[in-house]
């Protein structure tokens, strides 16, 4: 392994923290809702408000994890303003007194539409209710998010093969279409459900250390590495069925290498020394396979691969660069390997130049080149929110701190395509 490692001039701890302040302005800017309360529910690419749209959970709680990180982070008081004021709705409108958990889906003026228990969305509000607290200490987020915790314990586990159930109706019993969207599969269980499953008891661990949520979390983390990842690929099954046989018709990238550094974020949560060991091998392995086969033309990571024309699809969405900025930065610190690096340098150009919106501001959901006049994702709105890339940024910044690599030293040429760069002693 090289001496030196090659870093562009802005893939720096301090431009990370700046476009997340980028990102966190835009939302503060235009997404506040202050005739309805909460946030509007879809922004357009203009930055024009979508009147009368609904409002989704996953929204509402991503608004409330990012900020309420961000102003953690960065002892920021406007952004507890924001994270205080998504915790409120939440609490106001989303949060069913009646049957436990959180809605799905509300109209406009915050009337429930869709009563629904995806256990996705129960987990997201837990994780945005663990950040809320870590920043707030207010007892009440923290017994929400475990009241969510054990909603999903009692009734989400498939008590025949384990692991996660994927949706219920508002009374908790079962739902002929747990689809999370019209996009997927409607299988009995799916990848997807699973890791922010992970990342929201990742979460609710740190901000209590309950020993029941600790055991869950274990649990958990096993059942991805026996029953979820694919062991000849090192991929993840996408969708399943209650048994475990897979039912996937392609791999996702994006989610691959997400799922690697989620796992060990979780692991540094648990911190069990001998986990830790034992599933770092498979870690890298994720991250290594994503990035032989996932990266590209032109640097970024390729959507997804399918099996029914064994082809790389190139389309780049803004969540998968920005999960790919975390999972191979953190391959990186693993194992000091300079390709991942230098990945990274190529994602972030690419997501500069592709998907940050320079004139209105936030990140395009596709790439420039790639998108369709007559069909043009929205700036924020049900899936969209500031949760991929403002967790991104932060984690990033973090781990260039750890690795001391924001600080340029003498200027080299580089061999990455990527013009002038700096040389950075190990």
């Amino acid at each position: 392994m090289s001496d030196t490692k090659t870093l562009l001039v802005d893939f720096t701890s301090q431009n990370m923290d700046l476009e997340c302040h980028n990102i966190a302005n835009w939302w503060m800017e235009h997404t506040l809702d202050t005739a309805l309360g909460g946030f509007h529910g879809e922004i357009n690419v203009d930055n024009e408000v979508v009147a009368g749209a609904n409002k989704g959970i996953i929204l509402n709680t991503r608004i409330l994890w990012f900020f309420s990180q961000a102003a953690k982070e960065y002892t920021n008081d406007n952004y507890r303003q924001i994270a205080e004021r998504s915790y409120q709705y939440l609490l106001n409108y989303f949060d069913d007194e009646q049957h436990g958990g959180v809605f799905w889906e509300l109209d406009c003026s915050g009337k429930c539409i869709n009563g629904k228990k995806q256990t996705y969305a129960q987990a997201f509000a837990i994780y945005g209710l663990s950040a809320y607290y870590l920043l707030t200490r207010d007892p009440l987020a923290i017994e929400k998010a475990l009241q969510y915790f054990s909603l999903i314990e009692k009734h989400a586990i498939d008590p025949i093969h384990g692991g996660y159930l994927e949706a219920f109706n508002k009374n908790w019993q079962g739902l002929k279409d747990v689809r999370l969207s019209t996009k997927d599969m409607n299988s009995p269980k799916s990848m997807n459900t699973h890791i922010h499953i992970l990342e929201a008891y990742t979460g609710l661990y740190r901000a209590t250390k309950n020993p029941q949520v600790g055991i869950a979390l274990t649990k958990l983390i096993a059942l991805i590495f026996e029953r979820i990842l694919d062991p000849k690929t090192h991929h993840l099954f996408l969708f399943l069925d209650n048994d475990w046989s897979d039912l996937s018709d392609s791999f996702s990238y994006g989610h691959d290498i997400e799922c690697s550094w989620l796992l060990w974020d979780a692991l540094n949560a648990l911190d069990v020394p001998s986990l830790s060991e034992k599933y770092r091998p498979s870690i890298i392995t994720m991250a290594q396979v994503c990035l032989e086969q996932s990266i590209g033309d032109l640097g970024q990571v390729c959507d997804h691969f399918t099996f029914a024309d064994k082809s790389k699809k190139q389309d780049s969405f803004w969540w998968v660069q920005a999960e790919a900025l975390v999972g191979f930065l953190n391959a990186y610190h693993l194992t000091g390997e300079c390709e991942y690096l230098l990945t990274c340098e190529k994602i972030w150009q690419f997501t500069q130049e592709q998907h940050l919106d320079q004139k209105n501001g936030e990140w395009h959901w596709a790439a420039k080149r790639e998108q369709n006049p007559n069909c043009i994702e929205y700036k924020a709105g049900f899936w969209k929110g500031p949760y991929h890339n403002g967790r991104a940024m932060m984690e990033t910044a973090e781990l260039l701190r750890q690795n001391a690599l924001q600080q340029p030293q003498t200027p080299q040429i580089s061999a990455n395509q990527n013009g002038v760069n700096y040389a950075v002693a190990n």
